[in-house]
């Protein structure tokens, strides 16, 4: 049988993952409110079915003073009243850009996004989607 172990490419390629943890620091100093770093790192790793993220972020997001009723309903957050449409603009992007669909209307999800943040903020926004999109795959690799 051929050998099926995951391959640890934090340990072997060093240099990347301290690169990676270098531009998730440099995300965080851009200033994206906790709370909704919390909501958009939860929601991908819901997606992406990452279980050690998903443990990691909810227990963050609770530190941080996140309410597990919110928690509890981020996976339906498009059918209940628990976030505000700010939060529901990012939720949207994140879930637009975690699960990729050449029929996806970016166009108007920016616009939405325009409603409530400046291009710099959906650039961090964007940024941040990203990474936990790197996150949860170097992770779910080791399953």
């Amino acid at each position: 049988m051929s050998n099926t172990s995951p391959v640890n490419a934090a340990a072997l390629v060093p240099p990347v993952y301290k690169a990676f943890g270098a531009a998730q620091a440099e995300i965080l100093e851009q200033g994206l409110e906790p709370a909704l770093h919390h909501l958009v790192f939860l929601r991908a790793s819901q997606i992406n079915q990452c279980a050690f993220c998903v443990k990691m972020h909810t227990r963050e997001a609770r530190e941080d003073g996140e309410t597990d009723e919110r928690l509890d309903r981020l996976v339906v957050w498009e059918h209940v009243d628990d976030f505000t449409e700010k939060e529901k603009a990012a939720l949207a992007w994140t879930e637009a850009l975690t699960v990729l669909d050449r029929k996806t209307d970016y166009g108007r999800l920016r616009a939405r996004l325009r409603e409530h943040f400046s291009d710099k903020e959906i650039g961090v926004l964007t940024m941040t989607i990203a990474m936990i999109n790197v996150w949860n795959r170097l992770q779910v690799s080791q399953h």
